[in-house]
């Protein structure tokens, strides 16, 4: 095929971003033509311009009004954006629990969805919303003991994988969720004339991730980091944004 330029942006807060990190990192070393340039924000616009695709895994990185239209550039012009977990993520501690403004960049919308809270973690199921699709053809609903993502939703959104949740978001602003609809854990969100592949899935947290929050968080968190099935549709979702079939 030839050389295969990606950029992986691996950065953020209350996460194990070197966990994350490392593990994207020997999965994309899996493709013998990708070669990595890796960053921890979306500064670096000139090597994100210079790549065929992009990885991102972040919470509360926020691009700025430049890096946001460059980024909606790279995927309007036939490029391809693999999304992970927390890059949607815009987050403040106020008095009361967390909130998350409103984006006003496009970076959200660019996206397709904004994440606004989630429940205490805890296992709950992940079904298929689409079999016929290369990406989740043949995997069977499963369980995840995960974060699972409440968030506003953008554009049209082709879902992939998909899961249900009623109920409150304890320590979240936006605490009180009563609707019965689907929450999307996949989906695709096209924009001109490239795609966006948002994967909500793949929380992790170890010792000294919710500083200033408090010194040390007490356990290790691996999410669905520690299912088959996770990293089964990160290497599709890695072939897909290489346009591999």
């Amino acid at each position: 095929m030839g050389l295969i330029r990606a950029y992986l942006v691996a950065g953020g807060k209350y996460h194990d971003i070197d966990y994350a990190r490392v593990e994207l990192l020997k999965l994309l070393g899996e493709f013998e033509d990708v070669r990595v340039r890796v960053g921890e924000d979306y500064s670096d616009l000139e090597a994100i311009r210079e790549a065929d695709f992009l990885v991102t895994y972040t919470c509360d990185v926020r691009p700025t009004t430049e890096q946001a239209a460059a980024l909606r550039d790279f995927v309007a012009g036939g490029k391809r954006w693999l999304a992970l977990h927390g890059t949607n993520s815009v987050m403040e501690f106020v008095a009361g629990g967390v909130e998350c403004p409103r984006d006003t960049s496009g970076f959200v919308q660019l996206l397709g969805s904004q994440f606004l809270a989630h429940p205490p973690i805890a296992p709950y199921k992940v079904t298929v919303s689409n079999p016929d699709h290369p990406l989740v053809a043949g995997i069977d609903s499963f369980e995840a003991n995960d974060e699972l993502y409440l968030c506003e939703y953008h554009g049209e959104l082709e879902s992939l994988l998909e899961t249900r949740f009623t109920g409150q978001a304890a320590g979240f602003i936006e605490v009180d969720w009563p609707t019965d609809e689907p929450r999307l854990v996949m989906y695709i969100n096209r924009v001109g004339d490239g795609e966006v592949l948002y994967c909500t899935l793949g929380h992790c947290r170890s010792k000294y991730d919710m500083r200033p929050v408090m010194d040390e968080y007490p356990i290790t968190e691996r999410g669905s980091w520690e299912l088959p099935v996770f990293y089964e549709l990160l290497r599709r979702g890695l072939r897909w944004a290489q346009r591999v079939d």
